[in-house]
């Protein structure tokens, strides 16, 4: 599975890790992920989601429910 975030669509990006000498060399900035099962009361069923820490912020405010019509509006199967 990738390394994006199904909620905002975070992914890795690159960057250079620089030594001491200030060598630089390419390098990958992965997102925080965390898969998480959520119940969904209205559907009456459980859902697991990979999403990044920010994501996961995102649904305690809005709302689980809100966030995933949002998605499956945008195309996403869940």
């Amino acid at each position: 599975m990738a390394r994006v975030c199904q909620v905002t669509g975070k992914r890795p990006i690159t960057g250079h890790k620089v030594s001491h000498s200030n060598i630089k060399t390419k390098r990958r900035f992965l997102p925080n992920l965390q898969t998480k099962r959520f119940f969904l009361a209205e559907e009456d069923k459980w859902i697991t989601l990979k999403l990044s820490s920010e994501a996961i912020r995102t649904i305690n405010k809005n709302g689980l429910y809100s966030v995933v019509k949002e998605l499956r509006a945008n195309g996403v199967n869940i």
